[in-house]
């Protein structure tokens, strides 16, 4: 035998809290990760999201790397793995969705394309 064993089978004997505090410690860690972490979660690489995004390998390792960047390249690197980017600001009293960024979207849309969504 090798000594692998299944994640399943290493987490069996858990007592129930033990294992709410794992699926718990689960459920941050993919509300929170790096762009490298979020292109590897959707199972994509470099490559294939660079032929999506239609510039070089290079230029997606240079952008997973940055820490402040444009937000229509995050939101094109973003709907490139299939989601889209929202924009939220948190305050105490509440949280308000910033919408000026839609007009982004509009900006890289034929205005054909516009006229049909409306």
């Amino acid at each position: 035998m090798t000594g692998h064993r299944p994640f399943s089978e290493l987490t069996k004997k858990f007592s129930p809290e033990r294992k709410a505090h794992v699926a718990a410690k689960v459920r941050t860690l993919k509300a929170e990760m790096p762009l490298a972490e979020l292109r590897q979660a959707r199972e994509r690489s470099q490559e294939e999201l660079a032929r999506t995004l239609k510039v070089g390998q290079p230029a997606v390792a240079k952008l997973e790397k940055r820490a402040d960047m444009y937000v229509s390249n995050l939101r094109r690197y973003i709907e490139a793995l299939g989601g889209s980017l929202e924009i939220t600001a948190r305050f105490p009293e509440g949280q308000v969705s910033i919408t000026n960024f839609s007009e982004l979207e509009d900006a890289d849309t034929e205005p054909s394309d516009r006229a049909q969504r409306r």
